[in-house]
C-alpha cells in the first residue's frame, strides 16, 4: 500500500523550533513527526511511502534516507523545492510516484490520531468514492459540509461567513477535516489546477459532479501539533503511550 505524508510546510506556527530545520524534524519526544508518522504507517501495512519537501529540503533528504534504512521500506521523494505546491498542488507533483490501480493514502505530518487506517482503506474501497476524507466534530472556523448521504457539498468559514455550496441542497451537516484521506488515482486526470493550491478547492469542483466520502472517527484522540501548545499535548500522549 501507498501513503504521501504532506511534510513540506514552512512550519511557521512552530517558530522558532523551525528556524534551523523544517517542521517534519521537530521532535515529540525522542523521534520527530515524521519518523512517528512512518512507523504508524508500517504498523499498518503501508510498505511505499511519498514525501514532499521544501523546507530544508536536505536536511529532509538526508533524514529520509535514513529512515528509508531504519524501517526497510522505500520512501520516494516529492521535490518542492523551488516552490511551495500546498496541498493540492504538492499532490499533483507527485502524481508520477502515486499513480497505479490501488488507492492511497495522504496524511498531514503534523497530525497525529487514532484514526484506523484499515477501516478507513475498506470503508473507501467500497464506496465508489474519488475521495474520502476523515472528518471529526470539533472546534474549526473551517467546515466541510456533507449531504444526508455523507457525500461533500460544500464549506463554510464560520468565522467569517464564508460559504461555498456546489450542489443545491435544503439539508447538509457541518464536520471537520481532519488532514488525512484516501484517494483514488482516478482522480488525477480531474485535477484541472496548476501550480500551488488547496486539494479541498479540487475536492469542492468535484464535488459537483462526483461522489467525495467522509469517514468519521470522533471518538479517540486527535491532535493537530504543528503549535507550540498542541506540541506539548502530543509529548503528554507520547508519554501515556497513547502515541507511539
Amino acid at each position: 500500500m501507498k501513503a504521501m505524508i504532506f511534510a513540506a510546510g514552512l512550519g511557521t506556527r512552530l517558530k522558532p523550533m523551525t528556524n534551523d530545520k523544517p517542521k517534519a524534524l521537530v521532535k515529540i519526544g525522542k523521534k520527530n513527526m515524521l519518523e512517528l508518522q512512518i512507523q504508524k504507517l508500517v504498523a499498518n501495512g503501508f510498505d511505499e511511502i511519498i514525501v514532499n519537501v521544501h523546507h530544508f529540503a536536505d536536511l529532509m533528504t538526508i533524514t529520509i534516507r535514513e529512515l528509508e534504512q531504519k524501517f526497510g521500506i522505500k520512501i520516494a521523494i516529492s521535490d518542492e523545492r523551488n516552490f511551495l505546491l500546498e496541498t493540492g498542488g504538492g499532490l499533483k507533483n507527485a502524481q508520477p510516484l502515486l499513480d497505479g490501480c490501488e488507492p492511497f493514502l495522504v496524511h498531514n505530518v503534523d497530525i497525529f490520531s487514532e484514526i484506523d487506517f484499515r477501516e478507513m482503506m475498506h470503508k473507501h474501497q467500497n464506496s465508489n468514492c474519488l475521495a474520502t476524507l476523515a472528518v471529526r466534530n470539533r472546534l474549526s472556523s473551517r467546515q466541510l459540509l456533507f449531504d444526508e448521504e455523507n457525500l461533500l457539498c460544500g464549506w463554510q468559514n464560520i468565522s467569517t461567513g464564508e460559504q461555498n455550496i456546489v450542489r443545491n441542497l435544503l439539508k447538509f451537516t457541518s464536520i471537520a477535516f481532519s488532514g488525512v484521506h484516501i484517494i483514488s488515482p482516478k482522480i488525477f486526470p480531474d485535477i484541472k489546477e496548476t501550480g500551488s493550491f488547496s486539494i479541498i478547492k479540487t475536492y469542492l469542483r468535484l464535488a459537483k459532479t462526483k461522489k467525495i466520502g467522509q469517514y468519521s472517527h470522533s471518538n479517540g484522540f486527535w491532535i493537530d501539533a504543528g503549535t507550540p501548545n498542541s506540541l506539548k499535548e502530543a509529548e503528554k500522549l507520547l508519554n501515556n503511550r497513547l502515541l507511539t
